[in-house]
């Protein structure tokens, strides 16, 4: 069961590392930055369908609403599982 939610984490960080290296990229646009920005949305693109292809193995999890309501709050998601376990 880990593998599934280790491979999803790993596409997950090369995916907002990317995003990171885009923001880097567009804030100090030049010309000459073209073909670097135009490989880095390429990555942008098949990491989003790297993500999707995780879907498939996680269709079957399913996640209690609070937690996401932690997320929205800037809470970590695992203090969740620690309160109700306590």
């Amino acid at each position: 069961m880990a593998e599934k939610f280790d491979h999803l984490e790993e596409h997950l960080e090369k995916f907002v590392e990317n995003i990171r290296q885009l923001s880097i990229i567009v804030s100090d646009f030049q010309p000459s930055s073209q073909a670097g920005l135009s490989q880095k949305l390429n990555f942008i693109v098949t990491g989003l369908q790297d993500i999707d292809k995780c879907r498939q193995q996680l269709h079957d999890i399913m996640v209690p609403l609070e937690v996401f309501e932690y997320i929205d709050q800037g809470r970590n998601p695992q203090l969740y599982t620690k309160e109700c376990s306590s």
